[in-house]
């Protein structure tokens, strides 16, 4: 299998990082490497594979804090999106291509979480990383209504831009999967079930009642 996708367990609040490479090329690329980079990039070495991108979907600490550690392991680039709080090689804006071997990952920016909240989706393997944006059954926390209302309009284009098969892996192991896709995220996470961005607000408003009353992590 030419292929190489790995979810890795990096420790933290749940988080997730991810391997992704091309067998017969020998490289690959991490995603969120996070508080143990070393676990990513020893799976990297199992699979014969040489890291050319250190890829961060945003600039939290939790999704960061690995960065340098894995650029002393592999001499990756590390790539971010524009305004990220960190030390970056390179910044990668909405429409960018990150390619590793025969594959390649676009590059969408989705503001709202945090503001240089980056997705990326393999091109021609429909596997997406939605980071903080989009997780299994919940959306991203928001510090205001203007970031909430951007997350709206974030979340709404990729449902609008990526075909429902679109398997979905988070930046959190924090629903009942650790992944989705998103016509099962469309048809049942409660916030992409709101008619309108007003409806969205206020499920967020309300979000640790309806957690709590249907028994949600």
């Amino acid at each position: 299998m030419r292929f190489i996708f790995e979810q890795i367990r990096v420790g933290g609040d749940r988080n997730f990082g991810y391997l992704l490479g091309d067998r017969e090329a020998g490289v690959g690329v991490v995603i969120d490497p996070s508080y143990t980079p070393e676990a990513v990039v020893e799976r990297a070495r199992a699979q014969g594979l040489k890291i050319t991108h250190i890829l961060n979907t945003h600039g939290h600490q939790d999704h960061s804090n690995g960065n340098e550690a894995a650029k002393v392991l592999t001499g990756a680039v590390i790539a971010a999106g524009p305004g990220h709080p960190g030390p970056v090689d390179l910044t990668l804006k909405d429409g960018d291509h990150v390619a590793f071997g025969a594959y390649t990952l676009r590059v969408w920016h989705v503001p709202g979480h945090y503001h240089d909240h980056l997705a990326f989706l393999v091109e021609g393997q429909d596997a997406a990383f939605t980071g903080d944006l989009l997780f299994v059954g919940k959306v991203g926390g928001t510090q205001s209504e203007a970031d909430g209302r951007t997350e709206w309009n974030s979340l709404q284009r990729l449902l609008r831009e990526w075909p429902d098969h679109t398997t979905l892996w988070p930046g959190h192991d924090y629903g009942a999967r650790p992944s989705s896709t998103i016509a099962w995220e469309r048809s049942t996470n409660p916030f992409l079930l709101c008619p309108d961005v007003e409806a969205f607000l206020k499920a967020k408003q309300e979000w640790a009642g309806f957690k709590a009353k249907h028994g949600l992590r």
